[in-house]
């Protein structure tokens, strides 16, 4: 811990950032109004329905106009999407279905995807959202945490931050198909090189998951001179982003050994408000009194994994239970809480429990990283890598196909 302390400590302004790795981002999606998304595909229906059968004035307050947004703009539909573009007063068109996306780290929740009813929807992110996409969202710098420095995901994701000023979203290719990579150029073939093996996107990627730590300059990503280390730390990377895609990409859905998986051992009553965790017996129990739910056996580490100081189950909770200032189509919520949710939750316990597992390996790395010679920012510099071109900074041009413009005009991009 004290190496680890240290590095964090001083001696960064040499380590290279993300920002230079992978040099293309994007903001954060600004729905503009939270009724958009839903932990539940059902929610998202008899939002929408109320909201089409809504006229003027009623229909205005439901929908919360703001400056980009309100019942009468028309602007284009998002790429790969369906959806209407005339103005939704006078044309609302029938009901798009929902896309998963990722709430923040670890919360999969549903969103309309109607570029009408989004402020700031990114239509970059979709253009090159498909089946070989990867995203890596950082999750901020917050003083003091220990928690992972960001997340990948195989979902479009939406940049929330549990806490503090969010980060950034980094596309791995910069067009669909898994094509252009999302790296600073140079830089696969100056790792090659230094590490006697070819180096890969997917590679660089499980690296960055395995080392990234925060910094208030951004998010930093040792590189190490050695290859053995090299390869080490991307086989723990490839190992965590395997659990953070729960199954996406071909790939197993995490499983706790027997016996240690968890499991309801008392149902879980229509509407817990009180979420808590006993240590010593590893429940967790939803709702009080003699109706409460049980879950067992819930490891230590699922239930203090944090990131940004947040506990992620609390926070995935609180999602789907706090009514605290909901009103309009937010405050419309399921009865009763649905079977899914319970199958989620025992998913997001077995995520959270072997990635706690993998905590102290990362950690070790981390060390190991501060007390030997890396691949500096100098040494980018003097390979040409960085600084990295405008034009890496920007999204790929894409030119092979039409998308639907405002009221129905047709856009070549």
């Amino acid at each position: 811990m004290a190496a680890r302390v240290a590095a964090g400590a001083g001696g960064d302004e040499d380590v290279p950032l993300l920002d230079e790795l992978m040099p293309w981002s994007v903001r954060p999606l600004r729905t503009g109004r939270p009724w958009v998304t839903a932990p539940d595909a059902a929610t998202l229906r008899a939002r929408w329905d109320l909201l089409v059968r809504a006229e003027g004035a009623e229909q205005d307050r439901l929908f919360r106009p703001s400056r980009l947004r309100t019942p009468r703009t028309a602007v284009a539909a998002l790429p790969g999407q369906s959806t209407g573009t005339g103005r939704f007063a006078r044309e609302p068109g029938p009901f798009p279905e929902p896309v998963r996306v990722l709430h923040g780290p670890f919360d999969e929740q549903w969103l309309i995807p109607d570029h009408r009813l989004i402020d700031a929807a990114r239509p970059e992110l979709w253009r090159v959202a498909d089946e070989h996409q990867f995203f890596a969202v950082e999750h901020g710098y917050v003083p003091g945490d220990t928690g992972p420095a960001l997340s990948v995901t195989a979902l479009l994701p939406d940049g929330y931050s549990p806490a503090g000023r969010p980060g950034r979203m980094r596309p791995l290719y910069r067009r669909p198909g898994g094509l252009e990579p999302n790296l600073a150029p140079g830089l696969l073939g100056l790792l090659g090189a230094r590490y006697a093996a070819p180096a890969d996107p997917e590679s660089v990627l499980a690296w960055t998951l395995a080392v990234a730590r925060p910094s208030p300059a951004g998010c930093l990503v040792p590189l190490p001179a050695d290859g053995a280390l090299w390869a080490e730390g991307v086989e723990l990377g490839r190992e965590l982003l395997r659990l953070q895609l729960r199954g996406a990409r071909g790939g197993q859905r995490p499983r706790l050994p027997g016996g240690r998986r968890p499991y309801v051992r008392a149902a879980i009553p229509p509407r817990p408000s009180v979420l808590r965790y006993d240590p010593d017996d590893e429940v967790l129990t939803l709702g009080e009194g003699p109706g409460e739910g049980r879950v067992s056996p819930v490891p230590a580490g699922a239930w203090e994994f944090r990131v940004s100081g947040v506990r992620m189950l609390e926070l995935w909770f609180e999602h789907r239970t706090a009514q605290d200032g909901a009103e309009g189509l937010q405050a419309l919520r399921p009865r009763d809480w649905p079977q899914e949710w319970t199958s989620e939750l025992l998913e997001l316990i077995t995520v959270l429990a072997l990635l706690g597992e993998l905590r102290s390996t990362q950690w070790a790395l981390h060390d190991r990283l501060a007390l030997e010679p890396g691949i500096t920012r100098g040494t980018l510099r003097a390979a040409g890598v960085v600084p990295t071109p405008v034009t890496a900074r920007r999204p790929a041009s894409v030119l092979d196909h039409h998308e639907e413009g405002p009221e129905g005009q047709f856009t070549l991009l």
